[in-house]
């Protein structure tokens, strides 16, 4: 069956403020550059310039700010057709700084946000069986109403044979207590064919004490999580999960499946400028070559080029690679 689109995300999306002091202490910044962000709408980017036809689901306020955000998504082409103004609410918004190689403290602004009103009608909105792939975040599973519309998302995905993807996506500080994440996302995990994550937000994903968890300079995105890796990583197989991928930075990343060996696949070594938005352009990356029938070695491959390509640049969205870019980048370390 021919689908009309190529992969559909789903949940948050924001602007971003950007220290534009790059090596600046965060009480020390003295401007910021203003771009876009959210996992879903970095996937969505990313996936867009490598030449798939990718729609999102997010939502906006009616503010200049979710106009900013609307733009953007405008200008790359990306499919907004199921992008609601949500009234009574606001876009939501990200401060980070950037302290190179390993301090970006990151600040959300996300009280009473757009993207976590989504409903189940603006899920039932969306045609299914036009899409072949979807990728959630697992952000968009913090509250409710989102949380819900996004298991009937799974639900009506599945229906309709759509390969699902879930971006772990785990942000502490979203959550009333971090446990209440890894409740939530066990409870989905059967439900996706595929799933990536960090080593961290693997963890995360079978957290069961809070001093488990440590977050240092408020980096949201890069917690430290004690815990066992291989028993977290075999519970994700035995939950019906097909393939799990587990980012490794600059060692690149490596594929579970259910009774087979782990596979390594090699990064791209780079000098690290931002990690934000890293793992978002690898999700990215690895969609593109899935959807368009790679194995899955040079499909993380790909996944890994675009992340090491992303670490190197200030911003997420804006700065995600096309085609032609990444494909210039690997050739100079043997090609995928």
């Amino acid at each position: 069956m021919t689908r009309k689109y190529d992969l559909l995300t789903l949940g948050r999306s924001s602007i971003d403020l950007y220290s534009a002091n790059v090596g600046s202490p965060f009480e020390k910044i003295e401007a910021f550059n203003a771009f876009v962000g959210g996992c879903p709408l970095n996937i969505a980017t990313g996936s867009r310039r490598l030449g798939l036809n990718t729609a999102i689901l997010t939502g906006v306020g009616n503010d200049q700010v979710g106009n900013f955000i609307k733009h953007f998504l405008d200008q790359e082409g990306i499919v907004t057709d199921w992008v609601p103004t949500i009234e009574g609410t606001r876009s939501s918004a990200v401060v980070l700084g950037i302290e190179p190689p390993d301090k970006f403290p990151l600040v959300y602004y996300r009280e009473n946000c757009a993207d976590i009103h989504l409903n189940i009608d603006h899920v039932a909105a969306i045609p299914f069986q036009d899409f072949r792939a979807a990728a959630f975040s697992g952000t968009a599973f913090s509250k409710d109403p989102s949380r819900t519309a996004m298991f009937y998302a799974l639900e009506l995905a599945k229906k309709n044979q759509v390969t699902r993807l879930l971006d772990i996506d785990f942000r502490a500080d979203q959550w009333f207590d971090p446990r209440a994440f890894g409740v939530t996302i066990r409870a989905a995990l059967s439900s996706f064919n595929i799933v990536v994550g960090t080593e961290e937000e693997i963890l995360a994903t079978f957290l069961t004490d809070k001093e488990q968890l440590l977050i240092k300079h408020q980096q949201i995105s890069a917690p430290e999580i004690r815990g066992n890796i291989e028993n977290a990583i075999q519970e994700i197989l035995e939950s019906g999960v097909e393939t799990l991928v587990v980012k490794r930075g600059k060692d690149g990343a490596s594929i579970f499946q259910p009774d087979k060996a782990e596979i390594k696949v090699p990064g791209f070594p780079v000098e690290v400028l931002n990690v934000l938005g890293a793992g978002d352009a690898f999700c990215a990356g690895f969609s593109y070559g899935l959807l368009s029938g790679w194995d899955l070695y040079k499909s993380v491959r790909m996944g890994n080029a675009c992340g090491a390509i992303i670490v190197t640049r200030e911003g997420c969205a804006n700065f995600m690679p096309a085609y032609q870019e990444v494909m210039d980048f690997v050739a100079g370390y043997g090609g995928l």
